[in-house]
């Protein structure tokens, strides 16, 4: 890319929401540019400590309808049912796929598979320029665009664009160079994330069970793992992961009980501080924000990641409206049919 260019749509962040989108639209006449600060393809090999994203029905058909399920299907481990307790009190709530007339309630994979299936996509895609790694540093708006500033091999280069994608999560740079408030609450809670090897086969069945110190979820995984996400107050953290394996294990079984067996194996652990946060502007003429950097909520519902697919999908049925309509992707009616979709 010269050090001055135009491109249709210029997405900053290019993890899983961002890369999606521009996935999304790849059968489009765009041009698209994404600015990524870390390069988007992982040569590590499977762990047994991988991070696991659970995928929502809703986020299965709309992968289907971009043309990556079939290569994201060889790495999924499907939910086919839930179960639902709550420690201490009678009664569970059962879910069942064949109840509900699917092949799958949900799908778990690594995200490390996800990341790399998009990036795949993504070499192979002409209509899109990847810039990694490089870093935004300034946003202006020009007659009839927005223009970025982008650090890249110390070298600055100037983008312009029709619209600007603000994908690049929590902390998002875009929001703060533009003066974007948000709405923050934290929950005073953090979530353990581990993988777990019980001694009985999971069968495909993702736990959730409300206990004392707080909501855990276990789900099936590939070679039998689980995927633990255990939420607890801030001020039991630090003393939950120093424990050892084996105390963790047993303290964890307490909590979680024997649907499983004895829980054998626990990888590594990982504290993430939990909170709710709500961008108070998602979209501005020539601007839309979507994933991690527009909302963040408790994971215990499983719904981060596939609230920002659910944006990838009306986001890019907009632009498509658009351009079928000859009408501008970055303007404000344009952009507030989105809003109004995901609102």
């Amino acid at each position: 890319m010269s050090s001055t260019t135009s491109v249709d749509l210029l997405i900053i962040g290019g993890g899983m929401v961002g890369a999606s989108l521009a996935c999304a639209l790849k059968d489009k006449p765009l041009t698209i540019a994404i600015v990524e600060a870390v390069p988007l393809h992982s040569a590590e090999q499977p762990s047994y400590d991988d991070r696991a994203i659970a995928l929502a029905y809703g986020s299965q058909r709309i992968f289907q309808g971009i043309g990556l399920w079939p290569q994201m299907k060889f790495h999924a481990t499907p939910i086919k049912k839930i179960h639902i307790s709550d420690r201490g009190h009678f009664g569970i709530t059962r879910l069942d796929h064949q109840k509900e007339g699917v092949e799958a309630l949900g799908q778990v994979m690594a995200g490390r598979d996800i990341g790399n299936v998009l990036a795949e996509q993504l070499a192979n895609q002409a209509n899109v320029e990847l810039l990694t790694p490089a870093t935004l540093s300034q946003i202006r708006y020009i007659d009839n665009g927005i223009q970025a500033e982008v650090m890249q091999n110390e070298q600055v280069l100037t983008i312009s664009a029709k619209l600007m994608v603000a994908a690049d999560g929590g902390h998002s740079s875009v929001r703060q160079l533009l003066g974007i408030d948000s709405d923050s609450k934290s929950y005073q809670q953090s979530a353990i994330i581990a993988n777990i090897t019980p001694s009985r086969p999971h069968n495909h069945v993702a736990y959730e069970r409300f206990t004392d110190s707080g909501p855990l979820a276990l789900l099936p995984m590939s070679d039998n793992r689980c995927s633990l996400v255990w939420t607890q107050w801030q001020q039991d953290v630090d003393e939950v992961m120093s424990l050892s394996d084996e105390a963790f294990l047993a303290q964890l079984q307490s909590r979680f009980g024997y649907r499983l067996g004895r829980l054998k194996q626990v990888g590594k652990r990982t504290a993430y501080p939990l909170h709710l946060m709500r961008s108070k502007e998602q979209i501005r003429p020539r601007l839309a924000v979507i994933g991690n950097a527009a909302h963040a909520i408790h994971p215990i519902a499983g719904q981060g990641f596939n609230l920002g697919i659910r944006d990838v999908s009306a986001l890019a049925e907009c632009v498509s409206d658009a351009l079928v309509n000859e009408q501008d992707i970055g303007s404000l009616a344009t952009l507030q049919r989105y809003a109004e979709w995901r609102h």
